[in-house]
């Protein structure tokens, strides 16, 4: 794996360059912006668990290289091997993190399209002799990891125009003149680029809206004082940080249009998995009247579980919480309870923006009408 440090005037969070996977080292920012090599699907699944790229329309579009990896990396001389191999790789992939639906949704993508090529060829290749069968699984072989490659670059292009679509859709929302609240980091660092809801500020800015976030600084990792603070700066939107707990504060204090969040998973009944702190969010914007809108990319939603009761919660270190930037902040053996999401009911979410559409409740009917 090899790193370079470049300036902060430009960056993309995914690339794949000279054979190789490029990511953002999102644990690096905003001091430094730096920019790491992936040959090995191993290497990938590493970079999922310990965060150097996160967000869900970037970790699975980052999954998907891992595996194109893994097809480029095989050795196997059949199909039925070469198939074994990938879905290796992918178990390994998918388990690196749990709740974000896009990695899940990336892997089983390209695995399907690999056991449907595999089948198609293995009749294909029925009644040849067995030098003929060899040569022509190899060549089978030799294509198949090209096609996997081309698929996972067709996505990483994919999640740039679902991105720039939902944020389009969502300017339905947002006033001439607004001021929201952002928590976490849903931006093109979280994505391939403009991001879900980050991307509906970027796109109304672009749109010449004067448009004005407040960050919530996103306890225990602070994505929103790092990540989004790094984007506003960026992209030149004008934006303040603010501490977790602010918001009611803010929100009572100032005119706030929406509260606007991403999701790493979304229920059939509308329930949303998102970043923790995301539920605390909502509930004080009902408070308030303030509306509480959620971006989501068709590829996070999971139309498999009927409610977030159902959603797997990753649960992470405790030195997140016991230790920031490497210096300890709690008494030595302090008790840790540190969940990466939580569930936001239905019922606190005004609207759902997807690449499709704006999605009202209720959502049970709606979503699956979307889907359909």
């Amino acid at each position: 794996m090899k790193f370079w440090v470049i300036s902060m005037d430009a960056f993309r969070s995914i690339e794949w360059t000279d054979g190789k996977l490029r990511l953002l080292d999102q644990r690096q920012l905003p001091i430094k912006t730096t920019y790491r090599d992936y040959i090995s699907y191993i290497e990938v699944a590493s970079a999922i668990r310990s965060m150097v790229v996160r967000g869900a329309p970037a970790i699975g579009v980052t999954a998907a290289f891992g595996l194109a990896l893994a097809a480029q990396q095989s050795e196997a001389l059949t199909l039925a091997a070469f198939l074994a191999d990938l879905q290796a790789a992918g178990e390994h992939l998918m388990a690196a993190r749990p709740t974000a639906v896009n990695l899940s949704w990336a892997v089983s993508h390209l695995l399907a399209l690999a056991a449907d090529d595999v089948a198609q060829k293995t009749v294909a290749l029925e009644g040849l002799d067995e030098s003929a069968s060899e040569v022509s699984e190899g060549e089978a072989i030799a294509r198949l990891k090209q096609t996997l490659l081309s698929e996972a670059q067709a996505l990483h292009q994919a999640d740039i125009e679902i991105c720039q679509q939902l944020g389009t859709h969502a300017q339905a929302l947002i006033p001439d003149a607004a001021t929201v609240i952002h928590h976490c980091n849903t931006g093109a660092l979280a994505a391939v680029d403009y991001g879900t809801a980050i991307g509906i500020i970027r796109v109304a800015h672009e749109q010449g809206k004067q448009i004005h976030a407040f960050l919530d600084e996103t306890r225990p990792r602070l994505q929103g004082a790092s990540l989004s603070a790094y984007e506003m700066q960026a992209f030149g939107i004008p934006h303040t940080v603010i501490v977790d707990g602010a918001s009611g504060y803010v929100m009572r204090t100032r005119k706030i249009d929406a509260c606007l969040v991403g999701c790493d998973r979304v229920a059939a009944n509308g329930d949303v998995a998102n970043k923790i702190g995301t539920y605390n969010l909502a509930v004080v914007a009902r408070a308030h009247n303030v509306p509480f809108y959620v971006a989501c990319p068709t590829s996070t939603l999971d139309m498999t579980l009927a409610s977030g009761d159902e959603i797997e919660i990753e649960e992470r270190a405790a030195t997140e919480i016991t230790h920031v930037k490497g210096q300890q902040i709690t008494p030595d053996g302090t008790p840790v309870f540190n969940p990466a999401f939580d569930i936001t009911p239905a019922e606190y979410v005004n609207a759902i923006v997807t690449e499709k559409g704006i999605v009202y409740p209720p959502y049970q009917e709606n979503l699956e009408k979307l889907m359909r």
